[in-house]
């Protein structure tokens, strides 16, 4: 590296860090890289997507950080091998059902082979006990027997095999720490939302406020209709709450049917007409079940509000959300609480 090099690459360095510092960003290798191209000003897209969202946090929450970085600083060859970690997943999971369908078999093989080592041994009992014949069916128990070991063997072998995947599986799940979405809504997962409140809550806590929401009678929709149909109430309810996510609100799938929004900078009234806004949106929808070719018009959602108090955790805030939730499910659902602020 030319000396001109050093000296602008430590330039950009010097501008990084205090930026870094008055936002509050963490100093992780991603966060570095992050606000090193960004004073470089080399990236104006990148500079102006930074720009929008510290406007809105007053920070950069951890997976904002991690998908800029993703989309405009990683190498290419980072993000093949982290592809490449859950198409290994999948494989894994793939190969781990038909070692179990073969150890299935082999084992229905052997009990098939230990029935006909009654069923030939029965031959001497039964009046067949000519010499030659018996000669012949202890040549072939013998040979049945030699085949029911090796069948043992195999099926010792599958099983450990298994052991194996499961174990690879297990680490495989541990180190994919980079999977930020729910598979089946396709918004943020349980694990980006404790990422992101952790941050918001160490670097930028005043005004955050939490809107929980949980689908009412959500159990009915998988009883009556089936768990297809439920899939589709959660992909569709996931779609119209992030349609309403606005001015750096950001939806996550807490669990189950429940969901949650981070509100940045903002006050309870604005954060509960926000859920209020939701709640009437919820209201609209319309799904047909095409098994039963019937209209499912009767979608609805409760939700609970709550903001960041001074010296509050974040598993209390968690709490009192989840507290105003569980009102608005007593009352009635379909409905915001607190009613005011």
């Amino acid at each position: 590296m030319s000396l001109e090099l050093l000296q602008a690459a430590a330039l950009n360095l010097k501008k990084a860090v205090p930026l870094m510092l008055k936002h509050k960003i963490p100093t992780t290798p991603v966060n570095y890289a992050l606000w090193y191209t960004y004073v470089g000003e080399q990236n104006p897209e990148l500079n102006q997507r930074l720009d929008t969202v510290i406007a809105q946090y007053n920070t950069c929450p951890p997976v904002s950080s991690e998908l800029l970085y993703r989309q405009y600083v990683a190498d290419p060859v980072e993000l093949d091998v982290r592809e490449m970690r859950q198409n290994l997943d999948a494989m894994v999971t793939e190969r781990s059902q038909s070692l179990k369908d073969t150890n299935l078999d082999a084992n229905e093989f052997q009990s098939r082979i230990e029935s006909n080592f009654e069923k030939l041994n029965r031959i001497e009992d039964e009046g067949f006990s000519v010499e030659q014949v018996l000669d012949l069916v202890r040549s072939l128990v013998k040979e049945s027997d030699n085949i029911r070991s090796s069948t043992e063997f195999f099926t010792g072998q599958l099983q450990k095999a298994q052991t194996e995947i499961d174990a690879l599986k297990k680490k495989l799940e541990q180190t994919e720490k980079d999977v930020l979405y729910d598979a089946l809504t396709g918004c943020f997962n349980r694990r980006a939302f404790d990422s992101d409140f952790a941050g918001m809550l160490a670097q930028a806590p005043l005004g955050t406020s939490l809107i929980l929401a949980d689908i009412d009678h959500f159990k009915v929709f998988n009883d009556t209709y089936g768990h297809q149909l439920g899939d589709q109430v959660l992909r569709a309810v996931a779609k119209r709450l992030q349609e309403s996510c606005r001015d750096g609100a950001k939806l996550y799938r807490f669990g189950g049917e429940e969901f949650v929004i981070i509100v940045p900078k903002s006050q309870l009234r604005i954060a509960r007409q926000l859920a209020e806004a939701m709640r009437r949106g919820l209201e609209k929808l319309s799904l047909k079940d095409r098994r039963k070719d019937e209209r499912i018009n009767n979608i609805s959602a409760s939700f609970g509000v709550a903001q960041w108090q001074e010296k509050q955790t974040g598993m209390q805030l968690i709490e009192a959300a989840d507290k105003l939730l569980y009102d608005a499910k007593r009352l009635g659902r379909n409905r915001v609480l607190p009613i005011s602020n």
